[in-house]
């Protein structure tokens, strides 16, 4: 690993998109992100690669995709109302079975809504990035280390599955300036991958990258063989962190930004004599539901919060199943929960969980 540096969170993303052998970046600029493409526009051109500041957003997921198809390590970032713009090309990169890195940072919304910090993108991005019948993997960091290391293994797992890949963080942790770690790993070579559209020399078949499949029966069967890839990812690469769970009668959920709030809530209700827990999802699709499931045979309630009017909270009550109660707490519109607010609940839940 290198030295520490202090960095502020989207630089340090960007500069991890390059070490990890980014070579390819085309974005266009909206609030709370844009220091990732201004970063991109002073290195890139320096170090053998490419920046674009395309004319929109449409542009800039579509030249993704070209440069993806050409068997290049590319990738894009955003902002919430962007990320809806690029959401055809999104479900046009999934259906191509084309890996890449769309990178979300969160604002308020919907609509323009406003620049503060917000995870108010969950359903789109866990339920529906792109129309049809499709996923991609969603990591949540909660430290500019996290958002380093995940760059890495976003791009690592969307070539190894040829699945789009997005590191869904928000304005707080973009804006965020902390010590990291860079992986003293090499950029690894520009990959030529069989089926890359990228020149044949006459060596080998044309590849064509495509997702007009018009016959229905070869579109299901096509369909299908890439939710079992989906399945293979869920049993392989669901993460998630337990902090002070082993003996937590109340497991507060939370990921992201919200999660070092909570965690320093859960400290609080500690040290205030009630077992609290903190169950903190690094992959949001795959949802950790096992280990959500897992802590409901022993929890008395679980508290999910967010900087939403509830999303997550879904997820939580389907691993939970009814086994116990699920108490969601949060604010929206770019409102920031406290510590105190979130501890106000953990005693609530507890003065109620056996009701």
């Amino acid at each position: 690993m290198t030295e520490k540096v202090l960095m502020k969170g989207n630089e340090a993303m960007a500069e991890a998109a390059i070490r990890a052998g980014c070579r390819h970046f085309f974005g266009y600029p909206i609030t709370p992100q844009t220091e990732i493409a201004a970063y991109m526009a002073k290195q890139m051109p320096g170090r053998g690669g490419t920046y674009l500041q395309a004319e929109s957003e449409v542009a800039a997921i579509n030249m993704v995709y070209g440069a993806a198809a050409a068997g290049a390590r590319a990738m894009t970032s955003s902002s919430s109302p962007g990320i809806s713009l690029k959401s055809e090309g999104i479900s046009y990169l999934a259906a191509s079975d084309l890996p890449c890195l769309i990178v979300n940072v969160q604002r308020g919304s919907p609509g323009l809504g406003g620049i503060q910090p917000s995870q108010a993108d969950y359903w789109q991005a866990t339920r529906a990035p792109g129309h049809g019948d499709l996923h991609i993997l969603v990591f949540a960091p909660s430290t500019v280390q996290e958002m380093v290391d995940m760059v890495y293994e976003a791009f690592d797992l969307a070539d190894a599955y040829r699945i789009p890949a997005m590191i869904l963080a928000d304005g707080l942790l973009g804006q965020m300036m902390e010590p990291v770690r860079f992986p003293d790993t090499a950029a690894p070579a520009p990959d030529k991958f069989s089926w890359a559209a990228c020149g044949h020399r006459g060596e080998r078949p044309h590849n064509i990258v495509n997702s007009l499949i018009l016959q229905p029966e070869d579109l299901e069967a096509l369909v299908r063989r890439r939710f079992d890839r989906y399945e293979a990812i869920r049993q392989k690469h669901t993460r998630c962190e337990c902090y002070r769970t082993d003996d937590a009668e109340f497991v507060v959920v939370a990921f992201g930004a919200t999660a070092r709030i909570a965690r320093s809530a859960v400290d609080q209700a500690r040290t205030a004599g009630l077992r609290a827990g903190l169950l903190r999802p690094q992959t949001l699709w795959p949802f950790p539901s096992d280990a959500v499931q897992a802590l409901s045979q022993t929890a008395r309630a679980f508290l999910c919060v967010e900087m939403s009017m509830g999303q997550m909270v879904d997820d939580v009550r389907l691993a939970v199943a009814g086994a116990k109660p699920v108490r969601f707490f949060g604010h929206t519109g770019g409102v920031i929960p406290t510590p105190a607010e979130v501890l106000h609940e953990i005693e609530t839940l507890a003065g109620g969980a056996s009701v």
